[in-house]
């Protein structure tokens, strides 16, 4: 039996992790791929599975997501957002059943992302598990270039069970590969926010109620952090206890400490350009 909601599926050449994440959702009978102009069979895959196809070519993370919820013609009043390398659970499935036919005075709903490598559940490096991905779509709105900020105009409530993750499916050249997209993306980000008028709050970033609030405030902190990618290794590794999923924890540390490197390094490049 189908649930009264939406789903959104954002791709770019997805069609080896697509056909898992359209049957994680095939209980929805409305189902949107949002693409950006993939030159594969992504398409192709998406329409076999009945999904209407709108096409926009991407600019950043906020910008594309934003014109996606304000211009994509849903069918039910809540969606779900998910991408080709995330599967829905059964047990998430349930809860978000339960969830839309006794929604209260929530307006959005978090979901807890379970993220694998090397087929191990990074339970403990995982930066954050909580995202915002079940919304009604006209209170719900992106900030930031890359690794966006979701902003809710309402409450929030919270779903159980897990959405899989598997940034690692097409390997881990191919992760770095993005990540260094992302990292032009973030340094710009960084170079606004830098220069901008306003000042990180510490006590906002640790006692804010709001997890997207206290993780702005945080993210402005880090970015004023002296051997950023040597911090975010120990706080990963060892402030989170990474060290407990054994070889994935490591990896997984020491890529991300990478790839906050190449963001220090845009960022001198892009500040080197101003002055």
């Amino acid at each position: 039996m189908s649930i009264p909601v939406s789903v959104l599926v954002m791709t770019k050449n997805e069609q080896q992790d697509l056909p898992g994440c359209m049957q994680s959702v095939s209980w929805s009978d409305d189902i949107h791929l949002y693409d950006s102009f993939s030159d594969d069979r992504t398409v192709e895959i998406a329409q076999s599975f009945n999904a209407k196809v709108t096409q926009r070519h991407f600019d950043n993370w906020s910008a594309h997501q934003n014109w996606g919820l304000r211009n994509i013609q849903f069918k039910h009043p809540w969606v779900f957002y998910i991408d080709a390398d995330e599967r829905m659970t059964p047990e998430l499935v349930d809860s978000i059943r339960a969830c839309v036919a006794a929604p209260g005075d929530a307006v959005a709903f978090r979901v807890r992302r379970r993220d694998f490598l090397l087929g191990t559940w990074l339970r403990h490096v995982q930066a954050s598990p909580y995202y915002i991905r079940l919304f009604r779509p006209e209170h719900m709105r992106y900030e930031r270039l890359t690794h966006p900020v979701s902003i809710v105009d309402g409450a929030v409530g919270s779903v159980s069970g897990f959405l899989d993750h598997h940034p690692f499916s097409k390997g881990s050249l191919q992760w770095i590969g993005r990540h260094i997209a992302y990292a032009d993306l973030e340094s710009r980000q960084v170079v606004d926010e830098l220069a901008s008028d306003s000042r990180p709050s510490v006590w906002g970033a640790l006692t804010a109620r709001d997890f997207h609030v206290r993780r702005r405030q945080q993210k402005q902190i880090f970015y004023r952090l002296p051997f950023r990618p040597l911090v975010k290794f120990l706080l990963l590794y060892l402030g989170k206890r990474g060290f407990l999923d054994g070889r994935a924890g490591f990896q997984y540390a020491v890529l991300q400490s990478f790839y906050e490197y190449m963001i220090v390094l845009k960022t001198r490049e892009l500040q080197a350009a101003k002055a």
